[in-house]
């Protein structure tokens, strides 16, 4: 149990609920600033909005093709929130942003029920500040998602499991781990399933305790998981008759084991993302492993289920051929719990040496501010840098006041006002740095793009992009465009329906000149091409990485 080190007098109720709605309004305030960007926003944003277009809420389409790499509900919660809040940034990134709070509130609630209100209200502050979550909720990506759906399953098992729980609550809670992993499954795939079995199995022969197994809800709960899940497996596999293979074969099996999807990366891949990940709670993270495995408790050890947890998360990730920095992103949610475990046991003046490295690295990048044209070049022109630095400079100035606070909040012996400044620093930090990559995000997206364009957008204009693809430029454009000599993970999609493409230049030169209207996306390189076989092209927008040419 937990033993509080700090003086803190209780925050009153409207206190804290104050601190969550600023919190809130922080979190879900900067979700539709910045514009789309490539490759995965445009993505899954594409995806969402045609299928909110089309109707068809079962066979998942990337810019017109079918596309079966990832399971269907982020899919449908994106067209929902389309067509809740209209087609904008910020129902683009409702869900991750939706799903990253309530993985902040999951985790709170959980600490609160094992260990008590500060241990709630600790696990808040450290999930809520955390770097890696608070950047991940605010991108459109699967991994917010699945994040929270493993997060939601992880914390059911703990409140099913606990000494105290009634038969009851037992029960309902693994009904909740059940569905929360057919969640992760239909978010994902069956890593919603691999993780938290291969955590508990491992568990079990670390700790050699099995009890728990009896008390899985076995038959109530694989009806729950398998009613949750199979309708959309079935329904899509009858419609499509290559879907089973290439998803589970190609998608798992083949994605893991192999390098065909070039995300390679060494053994120590993710360990920079685990180290900025953490900020700005880096340096406790030996504390909390110690902390961690000396859980000794005769029935489950929470500590070491978490830690194996995470661990588990990381080797497997690490093993993987195909690698990208957020697939350790549910690692994030156990390691604040861990720290919620580790802040009740830490005392304000052990607390107060690790407020160091953070401040260092954010007073390093106040320092480089004066100095940010000196990153300049021809791809990433001065007039990008700039307000990019201007916003990192403002994240860092506000972390830097937070420390100052938390500094003296701790010599007063004030452990959890020290933490509320830490994290919310933290959070303003990011997301500042975050809503100034908008300036850069512009040179990998097409918002500015169509905006120019749009003039030459008219009904009847046939829309094409040759041997280059912005993945959102079909989303800016709100209709699919005809891929000219371009495969990367279309493969699939342009093999079942090759009408839907054109797989040699040649096509797309003699399309051009019968069109009465055209327009392309292409590189300079292509533009060069084109120009010495004589296609009448006009170009009507430039930047450093591509054109956009219209028929005169």
């Amino acid at each position: 149990m937990f033993t509080p080190q700090g003086y803190d007098a209780s925050p009153s109720r409207a206190r804290e609920a104050a601190l969550w709605l600023l919190f809130a309004l922080i979190w879900f305030g900067s979700l539709g600033y910045r514009g789309l960007i490539h490759a995965d926003e445009g993505r899954y944003a594409t995806i969402s909005l045609f299928m909110l277009h089309s109707g068809d809420w079962i066979t998942p389409r990337l810019n017109g093709l079918l596309y079966f790499e990832k399971p269907i509900l982020q899919y449908w919660m994106g067209a929902i929130s389309f067509a809740v809040f209209g087609v904008n940034e910020f129902a683009a990134r409702f869900w991750p942003g939706l799903t990253g709070f309530l993985s902040v509130a999951a985790v709170s609630l959980t600490a609160r029920r094992l260990w008590g209100v500060d241990a709630g209200r600790h696990a808040a502050l450290a999930a809520g500040g955390m770097a890696w979550i608070v950047a991940n909720s605010h991108f459109l990506s699967l991994d917010m998602g699945v994040s929270f759906f493993l997060t939601a399953a992880l914390c059911g098992f703990l409140l099913a499991q606990r000494e105290e729980a009634s038969r009851a609550e037992t029960r309902w809670a693994m009904w909740i781990t059940w569905a929360a992993m057919a969640g992760a499954v239909l978010s994902k795939g069956l890593i919603g399933l691999l993780i938290p079995g291969a955590t508990l199995v491992l568990y079990s022969l670390v700790n050699w305790q099995w009890a728990f197994w009896k008390r899985m809800h076995w038959l109530s709960g694989l009806a729950l998981f398998f009613a949750l899940t199979a309708p959309w497996f079935v329904l899509v596999s009858e419609r499509n008759a290559d879907f089973a293979h290439f998803f589970f074969i190609r998608e798992h099996f083949e994605r893991f084991l192999t390098t065909e999807h070039k995300r390679t990366g060494a053994p120590w891949y993710f360990v920079p993302y685990l180290i900025l990940g953490l900020l700005p709670w880096t340096t406790l993270l030996p504390r909390i492993v110690k902390d961690a495995w000396a859980d000794r408790a005769a029935g489950l050890r929470i500590g070491r289920l978490l830690l194996i947890w995470c661990l588990f998360i990381f080797a497997f990730f690490s093993k993987s051929s195909s690698k990208l920095p957020s697939y350790i992103l549910p690692m994030f949610p156990a390691l604040a719990l861990m720290l919620a475990y580790s802040f009740s046991r830490m005392t304000p003046a052990q607390l107060k040496k690790h407020i160091v490295l953070p401040a260092l690295l954010w007073l390093a990048l106040l320092a480089a501010w004066p100095f940010a044209g000196r990153f300049a070049n021809e791809d990433s022109p001065l007039e990008v840098i700039q307000p990019f630095a201007h916003f990192i400079a403002a994240g860092a100035a506000a972390f830097l006041i937070a420390s100052v606070y938390a500094w003296r909040a701790l010599g007063r012996g004030r452990m959890l006002a020290a933490v509320a400044a830490l994290s919310f620093g933290s959070l303003i930090a990011v997301t500042l740095a975050a809503s100034g990559h908008d300036s850069y995000g512009r040179l990998k997206g097409s918002k500015e793009i169509v905006k120019q364009i749009q003039p030459y957008l008219t009904p009847d204009s046939e829309i094409y992009s040759v041997r280059y693809y912005d993945q959102t430029f079909p989303y800016y454009v709100g209709r699919p465009v005809k891929l000219v000599d371009f495969v990367d993970e279309f493969e699939f999609g342009e093999g079942q329906e090759p009408q839907n493409w054109m797989p040699r230049l040649e096509q797309f030169t003699a399309a051009w000149r019968a069109a009465p209207k055209a327009v392309a996306m292409l590189t300079d390189n292509t533009f060069q091409e084109l120009r010495k076989q004589g296609l009448p092209m006009k170009v009507i927008y430039q930047d450093p990485r591509r054109m956009v040419v219209a028929k005169p």
